[in-house]
């Protein structure tokens, strides 16, 4: 049955305009006010869904035409739609940028683009780049703009007013109002994106606080009737395919899985998929020096290592304890900063070195500049997972690559990351979306994988 739900995804003209704070704070504001609000992040990212979790009170979920799949994305949002009063998509980038597209996304599912602009250092110009985000495709689902970061209403008055300047009638509906410059509600940022919500003990607050501020805006001031011109219908998605559902082929096995500050990069529909196998889910935290606990293998997910490097270098039972596991043969699974503190040495971008734990050859180097980003896909014999890279530093190890990633970048294909195997140790820079594949998914856990 066709489902319909007030949607909304928030883009912008490029990367640090504001939209995790706009999509956060809107999520929040109704949030707040008794809705019942599911958010989503366009895209791969791990950080700004946790922004948008503590908005919300629940879990995030990405939405990627390309590494997710479109089945995926219209069964997740017509499940959401089902249950919420308003959804939420933060996009990713600028609207246009990258294959596929925020943009892309909004017009393959009908929902209407709000655009935040950060309007601190433009005024005339605000409103031909507005109208240029509305028009540079025909047919793109459209919300209106917000001006974020302006210096006050003298400054918000002129931002409207070059709107309303633009050609065409809907030009007075799409000012959507404007969001002053305000400290309280910045998020911090550091390599790899935003400072993770759950390290800030004033999060909340400054969602709140952010919240307040949109709540003085037309934006802010829409009611449900105002919501349901955002409707959009979502229709019941295909079925399942056996692969994918119903198939326990991890039933009866218990996976560890790292997580703390060091170690958060960790999709919540991975999780899901796992249990959905059959599997049991045990936590531990590295970064508290916890041991491995009882389980049959283990998956080290990305995150923060370096930041962490003095404490986790010395965490001798989580080490020794690890060291047990493989020496066990028992399958563990390792990506990208997961699979960091498994060489011999991590050295920091200022030189400083840390004693890994000794389970790869080789030592792990931190730069200022990134080293590798994009989409890319791991075949294996049991299906191809999809997922992306995202990281700063790199490995020097003597130990030769089983196999390598293949990097999806504008159509065409190249070599991508590195998948090391030492005895029943895989690890790689990839993060996997395992739901794209999840035989394969299920393989990264049973004894000795074959990535």
């Amino acid at each position: 049955m066709t489902r319909h739900c007030p949607a909304v995804l928030v883009a912008a003209p490029a990367s640090g305009q504001g939209k995790t704070t706009v999509a956060s704070a809107l999520a929040r504001l109704h949030a707040r006010a008794g809705r019942r609000v599911r958010a989503f992040k366009c895209g791969p990212d791990f950080l700004d869904p946790h922004w948008l979790a503590l908005a919300t009170g629940h879990p995030v979920h990405n939405l990627d035409l390309w590494m997710t799949g479109e089945a995926d994305v219209r069964r997740r949002l017509h499940q959401a739609a089902g249950e919420a009063d308003l959804i939420v998509v933060e996009g990713v980038m600028g609207l246009f940028d990258g294959e596929p597209s925020a943009a892309d996304l909004a017009q393959r599912l009908g929902l209407p683009v709000l655009a935040v602009i950060d309007a601190s250092a433009m005024a005339g110009t605000f409103g031909a780049l507005a109208f240029g985000l509305q028009h540079f495709r025909p047919g793109l689902p459209w919300a209106g703009v917000l001006a974020n970061r302006v210096a006050g209403e003298r400054h918000a008055g002129m931002l409207a007013s070059a709107l309303m300047a633009g050609p065409g009638d809907a030009a007075a509906s799409s000012w959507l109002g404007a969001v002053m410059r305000d400290a309280r509600f910045a998020l911090p940022e550091r390599h790899l994106g935003l400072t993770v919500a759950a390290e800030l003990p004033d999060a909340l607050a400054r969602l709140d606080a952010a919240a307040d501020a949109l709540a003085d805006t037309a934006l802010g001031r829409m009611n449900d009737p105002a919501l349901q011109r955002w409707a959009v219908p979502f229709a019941p998605p295909d079925p399942l395919t056996a692969d994918a559902h119903g198939h326990r082929p991890l039933a009866g096995r218990t996976i560890a899985v790292a997580r703390d500050a060091a170690y958060c990069f960790i999709y919540p529909a991975n999780l899901d998929l796992l249990q959905d196998m059959g599997a049991g889910l045990s936590f531990f935290s590295p970064l508290a020096d916890e041991p491995v606990p009882p389980c049959d293998a283990l998956w080290l997910p990305g995150g923060y290592p370096e930041l962490h490097a003095p404490v986790l270098s010395v965490a001798a039972r989580c080490r020794e304890s690890l060291q047990a596991h493989v020496a066990a043969d028992r399958p563990v699974w390792a990506e990208c900063g997961g699979m960091m503190m498994l060489f011999d040495t991590l050295e920091l971008s200022d030189g400083t070195a840390h004693a890994g734990w000794g389970l790869l050859p080789g030592r792990v180097v931190m730069q200022q500049r990134l080293a590798a980003l994009g989409p890319q896909q791991l075949d294996t014999p049991a299906g191809a997972l999809r997922g992306h890279t995202f990281h700063y530093s790199r490995t020097e190890s003597p130990l030769q690559p089983a196999i390598h990633a293949t990097a999806m970048r504008g159509g065409a294909a190249g070599q991508g990351e590195a998948v090391y195997r030492h005895g029943s140790l895989a690890a790689s820079y990839f993060h996997a979306w395992m739901p794209s594949a999840p035989a394969a998914a299920a393989a990264l856990f049973l004894t000795r994988p074959t990535p």
